[in-house]
């Protein structure tokens, strides 16, 4: 197929020659350097080697071009050679079309030109997209199959791990005639399923998640048995620790129970974050910073659950669910909330087969046309509405309070407000819920009037309260009555320190009452739930881990 191809694209002629020399200096040897002066010439060239049979590995755009600009360019090439690196070319002044392309075309790097010296400012960043290209390749894996049926909360559990891990997968009903076919090829009968057919052709009749983990390749299992800094839980909080950790080169862990990502990772799109004027999902979120965990050598785990925490002299060590165990040095607890059942009749056998807690994006296609309802006033559950939205005939906000605008940001109530299919109404609250096999109708209580009417609908999300994971965590670090780790300033009571304590000192922001276990996210007491403040947690938890382990 011969070499790969870097395609620039440039309207200027003297800016095209100097990025053409510039890359065969350093690249000519091991790769076709193609230039294009606009990007209609460019898309035939991409053309011309999509027939040819070769492979494209990086794309250069330049952004202010006329007629095609490099975003409109960006936006039809990946049709042509999706798995190519994009990165866009931009004067200092043009910042915010790099921050457009980032939510339009995901694309991996902006370069600002000029950047002499080459050595400096265009190497490292071609180093970096070629390495991510060779690492991934060009061609499309072979998916994972599932064949499922689409009441079955077994069924649903496992194409919701794959989508929440960003596993590409194709599923197919039972009753279609390819999941019967799948069926048939693994001697397998309607008992088998939910059924997964792996890349290599292995059929997993009921699959644990964690089996279906490892058919997808994600890691299950620790490189080592001691390391520089653990954290339990996976999402903002724990994967802004990770690359933090990583960067900073500390041997770090980050163990995730379910999905990297967290709640969070869950959200159809952000809108408020710093850096995305036009908002970013949760999975592209999520990824990106799973990249760049995966870049400083950080180690992800999946699918393993913590359920203990104990102090060996210095070491810290953590008891997986199966009995293994793992230690460090420093541990942060990034665990994060979950959403509280609904304690209303019938909910709970209906949980999987139209009742689901979070977004549960893959059901949003299946949607159309039906009734939806969802359960919450805060942001994830205004993000929600709109997503859904898109599918169902009608959405409906279901909100116990008086108003949204104690609990939801005020971006997302003006959005909620301008969409038609969606409504919203305070002081309700769903007390039952029925359906023979899946869910069919509920039954929604409004204290405004102190009437009950049962309605028909297909789907309930569930965005109530938050609730910290620390059962697990015993009486090993102090929490406050609703289970939150205190930390930092909290735990100091009347000038005193926690009981045990046996440093010279008061406990840093973030740490707990034992000394190198931090709390950063959500789970912490008295924190800020948002993703932004998440984030920065997990960071300065780092910088906290360095000044203890400096100690």
């Amino acid at each position: 197929m011969g070499q790969a191809a870097i395609l620039t694209v440039d309207d200027d002629p003297s800016v095209s020659r100097a990025i053409a020399r510039d890359l065969r200096r350093r690249y000519g040897d091991r790769y076709r350097i193609v230039r294009a002066s606009s990007g209609a010439e460019a898309l035939e060239v991409l053309r011309e080697l999509k027939l040819r049979g070769s492979r494209v590995a990086v794309m250069l755009a330049d952004y202010r071009m006329p007629q095609m600009n490099g975003i409109e360019f960006l936006e039809e090439a990946m049709d042509l050679f999706p798995f190519a690196r994009r990165a866009l070319l931009t004067a200092y002044a043009d910042t915010d079309a790099a921050i457009q392309a980032i939510n339009v075309v995901d694309v991996d790097h902006y370069l600002l030109k000029p950047w002499d010296p080459p050595e400096e400012k265009l190497y490292p960043v071609l180093d970096s997209l070629l390495d991510a290209w060779q690492a991934t390749g060009d061609r499309e894996q072979p998916d994972i199959r599932v064949v499922g049926h689409r009441w079955s909360e077994p069924s649903f559990q496992i194409r919701d791990f794959l989508a929440r891990n960003l596993v590409p997968y194709r599923y197919f009903g039972a009753d279609e005639p390819e999941g019967r076919r799948l069926l048939e090829a693994a001697e397998a009968g309607p008992e088998a399923v939910p059924l997964v057919v792996t890349a290599d052709g292995r059929a997993l009749s009921r699959p644990t998640v964690q089996e279906v983990a490892r058919a997808a390749g994600l890691s299950t299992d620790p490189g080592r048995d001691f390391y520089d800094l653990i954290i339990v839980g996976g999402g903002p909080a724990g994967l802004g620790a990770a690359v933090y950790g990583g960067s900073e080169g500390l041997k770090t862990l980050l163990i995730e129970r379910q999905a990297v990502g967290g709640q969070a990772g869950q959200s159809s799109r952000i809108e408020n974050y710093l850096g995305f004027p036009d908002g970013i999902s949760g999975a592209q979120l999520t990824d990106r910073a799973r990249r760049q965990a995966d870049k400083f050598a950080a180690e992800t785990l999946t699918t393993r659950e913590v359920v203990g925490l104990r102090t060996d002299g210095s070491a810290r060590t953590l008891t997986f669910a199966d009995g293994g165990e793992v230690s460090a040095h420093a541990v942060v607890l990034a665990t994060g909330v979950s959403y509280r059942p609904l304690l209303a009749d019938g909910v709970a056998g209906l949980t999987g087969s139209g009742v689901f807690y979070g977004s549960a994006a893959t059901e949003g296609p299946a949607c159309a046309g039906t009734d939806v309802y969802i359960v919450g006033g805060a942001n994830s559950a205004g993000q929600a509405a709109l997503f859904f939205s898109r599918y169902a005939r009608r959405v409906t906000l279901l909100v116990r309070g008086d108003s949204l605008e104690a609990s939801m940001s005020y971006y997302l109530i003006q959005q909620l407000a301008q969409v038609e299919n969606i409504e919203v109404r305070t002081r309700c609250e769903v007390v039952g819920a029925q359906g023979t096999g899946h869910l069919q109708a509920i039954t929604v209580c409004d204290s405004k009037n102190g009437t009950k009417a049962t309605v028909e609908c297909g789907y309930l999300f569930v965005f109530i309260g938050a609730e910290p994971r620390t059962d697990w965590l015993g009486d090993t670090v102090l929490r406050d009555e609703r289970g939150f780790i205190r930390t930092g300033p909290d735990l100091l009571v009347g000038g005193e320190r926690p009981r045990g304590w046996d440093r010279d000192r008061d406990p840093f922001y973030l740490e707990s009452s034992v000394p190198g276990i931090f709390a950063a996210g959500d789970v912490r007491a008295s924190s800020v739930k948002r993703v932004a403040s998440a984030v920065g947690e997990g960071a300065m938890a780092v910088a906290l881990v360095h000044r203890y382990l400096e100690a």
